[in-house]
């Protein structure tokens, strides 16, 4: 991924990046957790999320952007916050003037901080405000936007995920923000894109059915009940989901070894797949759900991660760091009370 695309100082001075230590590399044979532990969730969510944007100085969105969502859900607050503040002096920045770095960057950073104002206060703070109405200002007049072609999938390889995220920012963002003069125009464009292009795969099906909960006229209740179903058929006998499963997606591997569809769950499906349904209406105690969570609870690794394999190589792993986001907004979704 083209990071400088992404890259953007932070103004103020950070504490030492020891405040929270980098975890080990993430690692498929990394022994489970004896039993869950919100306490080393936390821990890693700040060791991938803060010291990301410390040390890239940038926001993406397998890494820092979910580290925002679901980092609050539990104890402590420094790490989210710091994160928060990074953004809020980029948009500062360009409405004094300064370039943004390309249209995903402004459309990753007005979720982040919608779904943060929803989560901790249900007001649209001004500088939210100022990415959104950005937003509109860089949306192509096909509805949608220049989205980063990576080949980073699921997240960072198409038009249509970074179309569905700005649904996602419009339709969190307090205080009717969607109905306003500023929006108006493009969510009616955003809106007809949808309507007329095709999700893609499993994966991008599951966040327009995410995005249709929050945002009115993406999908029909006959649509929603589709996608729900499409998405259990696809949970393994062990509760979870596996992200393969979601899409056809080719490896960058030099072997070129395919994704296998058929592969155990993983932290980002399970988490993933888990999360959109119970936003989508479906109860803890569904079957499907209550093996979910079962699923959720038993298969964090030692360092508090779930682990998910990359979709492209076996450097990394940052698809990980989605995932363990994803299984904790899960959870807490779930009632499962992971501020604990």
């Amino acid at each position: 991924m083209r990071y400088v695309y992404f890259a953007l100082l932070l103004c103020a001075t950070p504490s030492p990046a020891a405040d929270f230590p980098q975890p080990a590399p993430t690692r498929a044979d990394e022994p489970l957790a004896k039993k869950l532990s919100y306490t080393k969730a936390a821990e890693y969510l700040d060791g991938v999320g803060v010291n990301w944007t410390r040390e890239r100085d940038c926001i993406t969105c397998h890494t820092n952007m979910p580290y925002l969502t679901a980092r609050p859900l539990l104890k402590g607050d420094a790490g989210w916050k710091e994160v928060r503040k990074y953004l809020e002096t980029d948009v500062t920045n360009w409405s004094a003037g300064g370039k943004p770095r390309g249209e995903a960057y402004i459309v990753a950073t007005a979720f982040a901080l919608a779904y943060n104002d929803a989560q901790q206060a249900n007001a649209l703070h001004a500088t939210t405000k100022a990415a959104l109405d950005r937003m509109w200002t860089v949306q192509r007049a096909t509805g949608d936007w220049k989205w980063l072609k990576c080949d980073w999938p699921p997240l960072e390889h198409d038009d249509y995920y970074g179309a569905v995220l700005a649904a996602l920012a419009v339709g969190y963002a307090p205080g009717d923000y969607a109905k306003t003069e500023a929006a108006k125009a493009g969510v009616a464009k955003l809106k007809t894109y949808l309507k007329k292009t095709p999700a893609p795969d499993l994966h991008h099906t599951a966040m327009l059915l995410w995005a249709s909960t929050k945002l009115d006229g993406l999908l029909t209740a006959d649509e929603q009940a589709k996608a729900i179903k499409s998405l259990k058929a696809k949970q393994r006998k062990g509760g979870g989901w596996s992200l393969p499963s979601l899409g056809e997606y080719k490896r960058r591997d030099a072997d070129k070894t395919p994704n296998d569809p058929n592969a155990d769950s993983d932290g980002y499906g399970t988490g993933f797949v888990t999360f959109v349904l119970l936003q989508a209406g479906e109860k803890p105690n569904d079957p499907a759900l209550a093996g979910a969570i079962k699923w959720l609870k038993t298969n964090q690794r030692a360092s508090g991660r779930w682990y998910t394999r990359s979709l492209n190589n076996d450097k990394a792993h940052y698809i990980t760091n989605a995932g363990t986001a994803f299984c904790v907004l899960a959870l807490s979704a779930a009632g499962e009370k992971a501020n604990e």
